[in-house]
């Protein structure tokens, strides 16, 4: 059902995102679909074979094909991957915790869109792609900022009257990721912030 109330959303559909704290927001993934403030300091800094995890409608997957850049989304809602082939990038229907192809072999792997958050577990999240990257590769993900908390929520997708299952959902300050990525395998983490969104690169 997660899936089905995401499709909408990437369709223009009124979906919500309700926290168990009983905190009610609106999803609005159509704006996954479009350039978002901020891509361009990230697709900068993607020069070899690129993992976009998570990559949902495909605006960064597709974007860096069209610089000459090879990148892989991975998704696990099948429109997502549609959309991302209609718009030019290769996707595959794939959860990240699943065989993988080129696994140890990556330059970078992207964590956009509060995608570190997957699965509520960060740090399970980040070992996982710290086999995926090669030696000398980069995790590069976008956090939450500083002074804010980071967190574990449980949440669940809202629409037209009915909602979905519970599933968890992370939060990262930037101020908590260098001691996250120093547990995973990464010994330096750079972050910038850039259109008020904040970024940190691990390696």
């Amino acid at each position: 059902m997660i899936g089905a109330f995401y499709e909408h959303g990437l369709r223009g559909g009124n979906v919500e995102v309700e926290y168990a704290d009983g905190r009610v927001l609106p999803l609005a993934a159509e704006r996954w679909l479009r350039p978002i403030e901020g891509d361009e300091e990230v697709l900068a800094r993607c020069g070899g074979p690129t993992l976009d995890v998570g990559s949902g409608p495909g605006r960064l997957t597709a974007a860096l094909a069209r610089r000459g850049v090879f990148a892989l989304g991975i998704d696990v809602t099948p429109l997502a991957v549609e959309l991302t082939r209609r718009a030019g990038g290769l996707a595959l229907l794939r959860c990240v915790f699943d065989p993988l192809p080129a696994t140890g072999r990556w330059a970078e792997a992207l964590l956009m869109d509060g995608n570190i958050g997957i699965g509520g577990d960060p740090e399970t999240l980040l070992r996982r792609l710290r086999q995926l990257v090669r030696p000398g590769g980069w995790v590069i993900a976008e956090v939450h900022e500083p002074g804010s908390k980071s967190t574990v929520d449980m949440m669940r997708l809202r629409h037209d009257g009915r909602a979905d299952e519970w599933f968890a959902w992370a939060t990262v300050s930037a101020d908590d990721i260098g001691g996250l990525a120093e547990r995973c395998g990464f010994p330096a983490a750079e972050r910038w912030n850039a259109a008020g969104r904040w970024f940190a690169a691990l390696s």
